[in-house]
């Protein structure tokens, strides 16, 4: 199991341990719903990169945000994209998590 401090490091900023989306689902040391919660978090700090580049931001290829949602289908099947929260993020809220065939 990984370590409290390095857990909460890894589901307030995901990047700051993990080089990739993927790399959540390798670490063996993290239970399924610790991975759906960091990459959970991951793909909300992508969704506000761009929405920062619709406001002018410099901007990036969106593949990070292509590479979370696939991480998260593997872990947890179909995802309800209906099920987002009404603001300018997005983001998967939890429900949209839950309504999906779970893998284990």
């Amino acid at each position: 199991m990984m370590d409290e401090k390095r857990l909460a490091k890894a589901i307030l900023d995901p990047p700051s341990i993990f080089d990739m989306p993927e790399d959540v689902l390798t670490d063996e040391s993290l239970t399924t719903s610790q991975r759906i919660e960091i990459l959970r978090r991951w793909e909300y700090d992508a969704c506000e990169v761009s929405v920062a580049e619709d406001e002018g931001m410099p901007a990036r290829n969106g593949e990070v945000l292509k590479q979370i949602l696939q991480a998260l289908h593997m872990l947890v099947g179909d995802i309800d994209t209906s099920e987002t929260p009404p603001t300018k993020q997005g983001g998967l809220s939890r429900e949209a998590l839950r309504r999906t065939n779970r893998k284990t």
